[in-house]
């Protein structure tokens, strides 16, 4: 975002995660000293969005290590085990958790040897990259992205996939801001994203900040806009993303794809290569979360539904890759065949990288 307000920042030897849970109405901050609570941020959905938890995760590992009291070595490494675990276990299905810790793992298996000082440092100094590459991806992805959107351009996006949930600048969203600064004219219809409004509290939010026209839509109303001409491509995030370039995204997205691919608009995703899943091919693979019965019975705490309703609330579908036009990376625009454009997405951002360097 270009305001002042950050989604999460390092200060004073602690992560301070905005609240996304009073947003629009409060402006308010958590302040995690310890890894449970950092925990607790991601289970409660306070902070949320793949590229944010994963960033927030990374601090976790290094507030792991910042308020451990006894000695390095075995105990040490114990703790780690236990910290690491208990993140992994806050949110199934975005795959960037699980990528920021084996990254955090990773420098700590080469750290693990030194004093206790060093591997604080350690720790935290790669958190503080992961979180400084969040927001640079996002940024390139913004302009490899912009490319795709017309002027005018009338775009319809769905969640939240802004720098709410990412490090910064965001995903989907980053697209359509670098399309805004570039000086293109355009609209965004924002779905309102239920159970939990995600489009309607903080996508419309953001466009607020950015002073980008918006429109607020129920769900349920992307079909009969798309029938009237009204919407140009669609563009949204995702939490994981196959081999294949199958893509797991928030619940409603997967419908939204099929009312593309009828209507013959376009539906782009825009993701970090951290979000890409190289380890399954297939979507049957991916674990869908399904969160608590009262984020869909309950309305700012008014129960909504019997008491006696059952509640069925997965908070995410998968859409097959066969109905996404182009996935937006930071290595540029990948097309179909996906197996294949992911693949060179890869070894091109090894190559970026050049040979492997100490991060530490």
């Amino acid at each position: 975002m270009t305001s002042t307000v950050e989604t999460l920042a390092w200060r004073d030897d602690a992560l301070h995660v905005l609240d996304q849970l009073l947003l629009p109405a409060q402006i308010q901050y958590v302040v995690c000293r310890t890894q449970e609570q950092v925990a607790d941020t991601i289970r409660r959905m306070q902070i949320r969005g793949a590229p944010a938890i994963g960033v927030a995760a990374a601090f976790g590992m290094a507030l792991a290590v910042k308020t451990w009291e006894g000695p390095a070595g075995q105990e040490l490494s114990e703790h780690w085990m236990r910290c690491r675990r208990l993140l992994a276990d806050t949110r199934p299905t975005a795959v960037n958790l699980f990528w920021a810790l084996d990254r955090m793992q990773k420098l700590y298996d080469r750290v693990s040897g030194q004093d206790l000082e060093k591997i604080r440092e350690a720790t935290l100094t790669v958190a503080q990259k992961i979180y400084r590459d969040d927001v640079e991806a996002n940024r390139t992805m913004g302009r490899n992205g912009a490319a795709l959107v017309p002027d005018p351009a009338r775009i319809l996006t769905h969640c939240n996939a802004g720098a709410l949930a990412t490090a910064g600048y965001g995903t989907a969203l980053g697209v359509i801001r670098a399309a805004a600064e570039s000086g293109k004219n355009v609209h965004v219809w924002v779905s309102e994203t239920r159970p939990y409004l995600q489009g309607a509290r903080l996508t419309a939010w953001e466009m607020d900040q950015e002073q980008i026209p918006y429109t607020v839509i129920a769900d349920n109303m992307a079909g009969t806009l798309m029938r009237q001409g009204k919407v140009d491509l669609v563009i949204v995030g995702a939490d994981r993303i196959t081999a294949k370039g199958d893509v797991a995204n928030k619940i409603g997205t997967y419908q939204l794809a099929v009312l593309c691919h009828y209507h013959h608009i376009p539906l782009y995703v825009a993701a970090p290569l951290s979000t890409f899943d190289r380890s399954i091919s297939q979507p049957e693979q991916i674990v869908i979360e399904e969160r608590p019965a009262e984020e869909l019975s309950k309305m700012a705490g008014v129960t909504i539904t019997p008491a006696k309703a059952q509640v069925y609330n997965p908070s995410f579908d998968v859409t097959p890759h066969a109905l996404v036009s182009a996935i937006v990376s930071p290595v540029g625009v990948l097309y179909p065949p996906y197996d294949r454009s992911i693949t060179r997405a890869f070894d091109k951002q090894a190559l970026l990288e050049g040979s492997p360097s100490q991060e530490v």
